[in-house]
């Protein structure tokens, strides 16, 4: 079993520029007080990650010939019990469209995901990571991308 995904939005024009589909992993163990996804927080939630739901997913992400990014929120994507299942999925939509935008949202800063070496392939490959915990005391929803003003939005590779 790869993990498990709390939902899918096919055609999301909220998470990131442009159209994407947005892929909510299951498990978290932050707790962030007012977190949007609480449900989310658990490894058992929701449905598991199957080759026909990557596929699902990989079709969608050119529906209609219209190309859209790949944003992986949670829950928490970068857990460790998390990376594999994005690594993986983040491989078989990269086999299909090379020049795939992915965004990829993390309560971890950056400067730990960095030395985590099992992030490299996810930094590497990825457009772009918002990162920080959610502080519900600095919430703004004014904020594009970012639910608190502490969170980060870093560019990791220029659009190819």
């Amino acid at each position: 079993m790869l993990g498990k995904i709390a939902g899918i939005y096919y055609n999301d024009t909220a998470a990131a520029p442009g159209f994407c589909v947005s892929v909510y992993v299951s498990g978290c163990d932050l707790h962030c007080k007012g977190c949007h996804n609480p449900q989310a927080q658990s490894f058992d939630y929701g449905e598991e990650l199957t080759e026909e739901l990557i596929q699902k997913i990989i079709l969608a992400l050119n529906a209609n010939g219209v190309m859209r990014k790949l944003c992986i929120l949670g829950g928490e994507p970068l857990h460790p019990m998390n990376v594999p299942m994005t690594e993986y999925l983040i491989k078989r939509c990269k086999e299909v469209f090379h020049n795939l935008e992915i965004y990829i949202w993390s309560g971890y800063d950056y400067e730990i995901l960095k030395n985590r070496k099992e992030c490299n392939y996810i930094l590497n490959t990825a457009t772009c990571l918002i990162d920080g915990l959610f502080i519900e005391e600095l919430r703004d929803t004014t904020l594009p991308m970012r639910g608190s003003s502490n969170q980060n939005i870093i560019m990791l590779k220029e659009n190819e």
